[in-house]
C-alpha cells in the first residue's frame, strides 16, 4: 500500500547548489516534510508541462526540515544521469516543480541502543545521515563507510560527522581515502566495533556484496534498494524485485514473490532479497 502520508504537492525551489558532483536541491514542501522518515523517496514530475518526459522520477530524500517561520523542507541530491534528471539541476530559486512525498517504506529503528554500521555509494549515501542522526538520538553508536569510483563521486558532508563515531571513505582509484571498495573494509569494521546492524544504500551489486557478508556474519541488514522506479506508487511494475516471503499454509520453503520496491521498499531486509543480475525471473518465483 502505498505510504498513507504522501501527498502531491506543488513545491517551490528553495536553494540548488553544486556539492562535488551532484546538486544539493532545497525544496518547499509545506507540512509533509514533518511526514518524513530516513529512507523515504520523493518522486518528481520532471521536463515542464509540455515536455516529452512523461516519467516521473525517483530521488531518495536526503534531509527534512522546518524552517523558522514554518515552512517545511525537503532536500535531495541530483545526479545528472539523464534528461530528467538534468532538467532538475537546471531549476533556479522560485521555480516549481510538481512531486509526491513522502514514499515507500524507511529504515528500522532499534528500540535498545546498538552499534550500527552505515554503508552507502555514491550520492547513495545521503539519506544515511539522516539516519545517523536518528540513531544518534536513540544512543546508538554509529560507524559510516562510503565509497565511489573516484574522489569527485563520494558526497560526505562535514555536518555529517556530527553523528557517527567513525567515517571511512574508499575510493576505486584511491584519490580519497582508501582504495578499494567498501567491502574491503567492512569486516574489519564489524570486528573493531562489534556491530549488530548494518544499514545500507547505493548500487545494487554493492548491497549484493554487503548481503553475502552480513549473512556470513549473521549480521542484521536492512538496505535501500537502486531500482527505475518509473510511477512510483506502485502501479507500472518496473521496479520489482524477487524477494522471498514467509512460509505460508503447509509450503516446504518460503514463497519467492516478485515484489514492488516503490511499495514494499525502498528500504527491505537484505536476507529477503534474491540477488541476481539476470533480467529473468528467478527460479521459484511464485506462479512461475
Amino acid at each position: 500500500m502505498i505510504n498513507q502520508k504522501a501527498k502531491q504537492v506543488i513545491a517551490e525551489v528553495v536553494s540548488n547548489k553544486k556539492v562535488g558532483s551532484y546538486s544539493h536541491i532545497v525544496l518547499a514542501v509545506n507540512e509533509i516534510s514533518g511526514f518524513v522518515r530516513p529512507g523515504n523517496f520523493v518522486s518528481i514530475a520532471v521536463g515542464g508541462a509540455n515536455s516529452s518526459l512523461v516519467l516521473r522520477r525517483a530521488f531518495a530524500i536526503y534531509r527534512s526540515s522546518i524552517r523558522g517561520d514554518g515552512q517545511g523542507l525537503l532536500e535531495i541530491i541530483v545526479a545528472q544521469s539523464g534528461a530528467g534528471s538534468r532538467w532538475l539541476t537546471e531549476r533556479e530559486i522560485g521555480d516549481q516543480v510538481d512531486l509526491i512525498a513522502p514514499l515507500g517504506t524507511s529504515f528500522g529503528i532499534p528500540t535498545e541502543p546498538v552499534n550500527a554500521l552505515l554503508v552507502g555509494g555514491g550520492y547513495g549515501s545521503a539519506p544515511l545521515f539522516a539516519l545517523a542522526d536518528l540513531l544518534k538520538m536513540r544512543g546508538c553508536r554509529n560507524h559510516m563507510i562510503i565509497g565511489a569510483g573516484t574522489a569527485t563521486k563520494i558526497f560526505a558532508p562535514l555536518e555529517g560527522k556530527r553523528s557517527v563515531h567513525s567515517l571511512t571513505i574508499t575510493t576505486d582509484d584511491g584519490t580519497a581515502g582508501r582504495i578499494g571498495r567498501v567491502t574491503d573494509v567492512i569486516p574489519e569494521i564489524i570486528q573493531a566495533n562489534d556491530i549488530e546492524i548494518i544499514y545500507s544504500c547505493g548500487p545494487m551489486a554493492m548491497l549484493e556484496a554487503i548481503s553475502k557478508i552480513s549473512q556470513e556474519l549473521e549480521i542484521m541488514h536492512q538496505c535501500s534498494v537502486e531500482e527505475s522506479m518509473a510511477c512510483g506508487i506502485g502501479v507500472c511494475m518496473t521496479c520489482v524485485i524477487p524477494v522471498r516471503q514467509a512460509k505460508i499454509a503447509n509450503d516446504e520453503s518460503d514463497r519467492v514473490v516478485m515484489t514492488r520496491t516503490c511499495i514494499e521498499g525502498p528500504v527491505i531486509n537484505a536476507a529477503d532479497v534474491v540477488w541476481t543480475d539476470s533480467t529473468e525471473i528467478s527460479e521459484g518465483v511464485w506462479g512461475k
